[in-house]
C-alpha cells in the first residue's frame, strides 16, 4: 500500500508544472550610467554594494565604470563581488589594476580577495608571487591575509606550504582555524583536521558553525562516532544544534558512522528542512535497504515546497535501482531531463546504475553515451554492469577503450573484467589482467587481491589463488574470505576451515561472506557438527542474523550428510521465504538417496511456487524410474507435455584464439555454423566408416 500511495503521490508531483519566479530589482537611489556630480563616493559606495550584493554586478560594473573618484572600498567591493560570482580572471584584471592606481594603497583586504581568485583559478605562479609580496611587505602577518594564504595552498593541493603557513602566523581566529581544518579536511586528511581542531579547543578559541560543519564531516568520513558524539555535545551546549546547515552535518555524520537511527531522529526533530535535511534522510533510508520510505520522504519533501537538486535525484534513482521498479526509474529519468539535470555527473551515474541493476544494458550504453562528462564513477559502471550480466567481450571493450579514452582505471574497473574472466574459466585474459595491474601498483589494493584470488580459483588455479594470498600481506577480510572460499569450492575443506580460524588471530573480524565459506566447507566435507558451530557462532559471538544463504549452506550440508528429515525441518523453520532454491536442494539430494516420498513432497512445493519448472518435473521423473516405478515417471512426462514445458537447453562455451564462442544444441546461430555443421558431418561419415570396418573385421574373423 505505501508503494501504491509513493507512486501515485510522485506521478502526481512529475506531471505538475513548475511555478515561475519573477526577479525584482534592487531600488536604486540614481539611475543612468553617468553619475550625478553632487553624488559623493560613500554614496556611491553604498549603491555599489547593493548592487553587487544583490546579483546585479554587471550593472555594478558598469557604475564603477563611470566613477571620477575610486577608494579602497569601491576596489575592494567590485573585486569582492567578481570573486563570489567565481569569476576569477576579471578579479585579478581588477586587482592588477589597483597595483597602478597612484592614489591607492594595498591593503590585507583586497590582498585576501586577490588570494581567493588564484586559489579559484588554480593560479599556483600569480599566489607564489603575492605569497612572496606579503611576505616583503609584512602583510603576511594580518590574520586576514595569512588565513586567505593558507586557504589558497590547501585548495591547490599544497597542504604542507598551507600548514607552514598556518603554523607560523602570529595571530590566529577562527577564521584561520576553520581554514586549516577545512582545508585538510576536504583533501582527505581527516585524522589531521581532527587533531587540529583539538589544538584549537585547547588554544580557547571558540569554533563557529562552519567550524563544527567541517568537523562533523571529517568524523563522517573517517568514522570517528566518538568524536563526533563529543562535537555533537559541545553543539547542545553553544546552540549551533539548531543551525540548519550544522545540523544537516551531523546528521549525515551519524548515518554514515552506522547510526542511522539517530540520523533519522536530528531529522523529525528539525524545525527547518531544506534541501540538504531531505537529501541526507533520502540517502540514509536507501543506505538502510528502506527505499519504500526514501520515497514517501522524497514525495513529502515536494510536498513541503523544497526543491529536489541533483544529489536527491541521485538518491532517489539508486533507490528505485535497488527495488528493481524499472518504470519509476524511467519516470525518475524523464523528470531529471525536463528539469536539465541529467548532465549532472551524479545524476547520470545513478541513471547508469539503475539501468544496470535492472538488466537494461543497452540503456546503461546510451545514456553513457550521451553524457557530455565522464568520470571514474561513469567507467567503472558501465564494465561492471557488463561484467555482472555475463557479456565478458563488450567488458573488455570497455576497459580497452577506457584506457584510450577515459580517465586511468582504477581498481574497481579490473576487478570487474577479472570477474568476467574467473566465471567465464578464461585464465589466459585474467594472467593478462594480472600482469598490468602490477605494472601499475595496484596488485596489493584488497579488491585486485580479492579478485585475483576469486579468479585464479573459478579457474581451478587454486595454487596461483594461495601463492597471491601468502605472497602478500593480507590485512583486509576480503582477501581472506576469497581465499576461504577459493579452497571451499575446490573440497580443500581442511586448508578453509584452518584459514578460517587464524581470522581473529590476525585481528581481523570475519564478515557473514566470510561464513558462506567455512560453512560451505563443512559441507563439502560432511562435517555436520562442526558446520552447527559455526552457524550458531554468527548469531552468538558476531551478532549476525544468518541470512537464506547461510540457512541454504546448512540445508545442503543436511542433505549432503543424508539427513532428509532435519533439512525438511530446518526449510519448515527457517525465518526466510521458503523460494525453489532451498527445495530444489532437497530434491536432488532425494533422488542420490532415492527417497521417493520425500522427493515427491518437495517436489510439490516447488510446483506450488513455479508450476512450470522442467528442472523439477524432469528430476521428479528420474527418482520414480531410479526405483523402477515407470508408470509415475510416464505420468510426470505426460505432465510435463500437456502444460507444454520444456527443458532449457544447456550451453556450452570454447575458447579459440583468444575468443570466447557459445553454443546450445541445435544451435545455427554462429558465424561460421555452415562449417562448423559440414565437419560435424565430415566426422559423422569416418566414424560410420570405422564402424563399417570393425563390422567388416569381425565377420572374416567369424
Amino acid at each position: 500500500m505505501l508503494l501504491q500511495s509513493s507512486r501515485l503521490r510522485v506521478g502526481r508531483l512529475f506531471a505538475s508544472s513548475a511555478i515561475a519566479c519573477t526577479e525584482r530589482r534592487p531600488l536604486l537611489l540614481f539611475q543612468g550610467t553617468q553619475l550625478p556630480v553632487h553624488v559623493s563616493t560613500p554614496e556611491v559606495n553604498s549603491q555599489l554594494k547593493h548592487l553587487v550584493k544583490s546579483g546585479y554586478l554587471h550593472d555594478a560594473r558598469k557604475m564603477f565604470d563611470t566613477m571620477t573618484q575610486r577608494d579602497e572600498i569601491s576596489w575592494t567591493t567590485l573585486i569582492s563581488g567578481y570573486v563570489k560570482a567565481m569569476d576569477s580572471i576579471e578579479a585579478l584584471t581588477l586587482f592588477s589594476r589597483v597595483w597602478v592606481e597612484p592614489q591607492m594603497n594595498m591593503d590585507p583586504f583586497v590582498l585576501s580577495l586577490a588570494l581567493k581568485a588564484c586559489a579559484l583559478s588554480v593560479n599556483v605562479n600569480y599566489g607564489e608571487s603575492l605569497h612572496g609580496y606579503t611576505v616583503k611587505t609584512g602583510f603576511v602577518n594580518s590574520v586576514f591575509v595569512g588565513s586567505a594564504l593558507l586557504d589558497m595552498y590547501t585548495k591547490l593541493g599544497k597542504i604542507e606550504l598551507g600548514c607552514r603557513v598556518f603554523d607560523e602566523m602570529p595571530l590566529r581566529n577562527v577564521v584561520s582555524w576553520t581554514a586549516i581544518i577545512t582545508g585538510l579536511v576536504r583533501a582527505g586528511y581527516n585524522k589531521e583536521g581532527l587533531i587540529y581542531f583539538s589544538e584549537m579547543w585547547r588554544s580557547k578559541e571558540q569554533g563557529d558553525s562552519y567550524t563544527f560543519a567541517i568537523v562533523l564531516k571529517a568524523s563522517a568520513d573517517s568514522g570517528a562516532l566518538n568524536f563526533g558524539r563529543e562535537i555533537h555535545t559541545i553543539m547542545l551546549k553553544r546552540g549551533f544544534d539548531v543551525v540548519s546547515f550544522v545540523a544537516n552535518s551531523l546528521a549525515t555524520m551519524y548515518s554514515k558512522c552506522g547510526k542511522l537511527d539517530y540520523s533519522l531522529r536530528l531529522f523529525e526533530r528539525m524545525s527547518t528542512r531544506d534541501v540538504i535535511s531531505w537529501t541526507t534522510i533520502i540517502t540514509s533510508y536507501v543506505q538502510m535497504g528502506e527505499e519504500e520510505n526514501a520515497f514517501d520522504a522524497f514525495v513529502r519533501m515536494q510536498e513541503s515546497d523544497v526543491k529536489p537538486n541533483e544529489y536527491t535525484f541521485a538518491a532517489i534513482i539508486s533507490a528505485s535501482a535497488n527495488l528493481a521498479r524499472i518504470q519509476w526509474g524511467e519516470q525518475l529519468h524523464a523528470h531529471v531531463l525536463r528539469l536539465g539535470l541529467v548532465d549532472s555527473l551524479s545524476v547520470a551515474n545513478s541513471i547508469m546504475a539503475m539501468y544496470s541493476k535492472c538488466g537494461q544494458l543497452t540503456s546503461t550504453s546510451i545514456v553513457f553515451h550521451g553524457m557530455i562528462r565522464r568520470d571514474i564513477i561513469s567507467w567503472s559502471t558501465i564494465i561492471g554492469g557488463y561484467s555482472q550480466g555475463g557479456y565478458g567481450e563488450e567488458a573488455f571493450e570497455y576497459l580497452s577503450l577506457m584506457r584510450r579514452e577515459g580517465p586511468r582505471p582504477n581498481e574497481f574497473a579490473f576487478a570487474s573484467v577479472l570477474s568476467v574472466c574467473g566465471n567465464m574459466a578464461i585464465l589466459e585474459q585474467g594472467k593478462q589482467i594480472h600482469a598490468h595491474v602490477i605494472s601499475i601498483g595496484l596488485e596489493r589494493t584488497a579488491m585486485i587481491k580479492s579478485a585475483l584470488i576469486n579468479m585464479y580459483s573459478k579457474c581451478g588455479s587454486i595454487k596461483e589463488a594461495s601463492q597471491i594470498f601468502y605472497e602478500t600481506e593480507s590485512d583486509d577480510i576480503v582477501s581472506w574470505t576469497a581465499m576461504i572460499n577459493g579452497y571451499a569450492e575446490h573440497g580443500y575443506s581442511q586448508e578453509a576451515i584452518h584459514l578460517f580460524e587464524k581470522v581473529p588471530m590476525v585481528g581481523l573480524r570475519p564478515d557473514s561472506v566470510t561464513f558462506m565459506g567455512v560453512l560451505t566447507a563443512c559441507s563439502h566435507a560432511g562435517l555436520v557438527d562442526l558446520g552447527f558451530h559455526y552457524f550458531n557462532l554468527m548469531s552468538d559471538m558476531y551478532g549476525f542474523v544468518p541470512s537464506k544463504e547461510h540457512y541454504g549452506c546448512m540445508i545442503d550440508l543436511l542433505c549432503r550428510a543424508g539427513r532428509l528429515s532435519d533439512a525438511e525441518n530446518m526449510i519448515e523453520n527457517m525465518p526466510h521465504q521458503k523460494d525453489d532454491v532451498v527445495w530444489s536442494t532437497l530434491l536432488r539430494a532425494c533422488m542420490v538417496q532415492g527417497d521417493v516420498n520425500c522427493g515427491r513432497h518437495t517436489a510439490e512445493k516447488i510446483l506450488e511456487l513455479h508450476p512450470s519448472c522442467a528442472g523439477t518435473h524432469i528430476t521428479l521423473a528420474n527418482i520414480y524410474a531410479a526405483k523402477g516405478r515407470w508408470r509415475e515417471a510416464a505420468e510426470v512426462r505426460k505432465m510435463m507435455r500437456s502444460k507444454g514445458v520444456i527443458k532449457e537447453p544447456g550451453w556450452s562455451r570454447i575458447k579459440v584464439k583468444d575468443q570466447v564462442s557459445a553454443f546450445v544444441s541445435s544451435d545455427r546461430q554462429h558465424s561460421q555454423g555452415e562449417d562448423i555443421y559440414r565437419m560435424l558431418d565430415l566426422l559423422a561419415s569416418r566414424e560410420s566408416d570405422i564402424d563399417d570396418l570393425d563390422s567388416l573385421v569381425h565377420d572374416a574373423e567369424d
